[in-house]
């Protein structure tokens, strides 16, 4: 019997959708998000060379509740790209629904300068 439970298996799919068609390059790299029941985290790809070119995590940022802790991470990460000079990235959503926590990160991320 499998550990895995349909509704991660489902996700999984749709990420691998959603990956065949977003690539990342060094001028445009792509943001991809991953979220915990706890934390959630967010990196910068450069997938020609297949290198993460920025981090941020809620786990390193202090944060009280969930919908901060996306807050914080997007306006970090963002933070992190503009001292890279990278204004323009690809969003990838990681298979995940565009609400809550993963609207809340791009929406942060947008309004600290990043264009997607």
């Amino acid at each position: 019997m499998s550990k895995t439970s349909p509704k991660t298996i489902k996700r999984q799919v749709r990420k691998n959708r959603i990956r065949s068609k977003v690539f990342g390059t060094a001028s445009k790299p792509r943001l991809s998000i991953f979220k915990s029941n706890k934390y959630i985290y967010a990196e910068l790809i450069n997938d020609d060379l297949g290198t993460t070119i920025a981090e941020s995590s809620s786990l390193k940022l202090g944060a009280t509740n969930k919908a901060s802790q996306a807050v914080s991470v997007g306006a970090d990460i963002a933070k992190k790209a503009l001292a890279l000079k990278v204004t323009k990235i690809v969003f990838d959503r990681g298979g995940y629904i565009y609400t809550g926590r993963v609207k809340a990160l791009a929406d942060s991320a947008r309004g600290a300068g990043l264009e997607f």
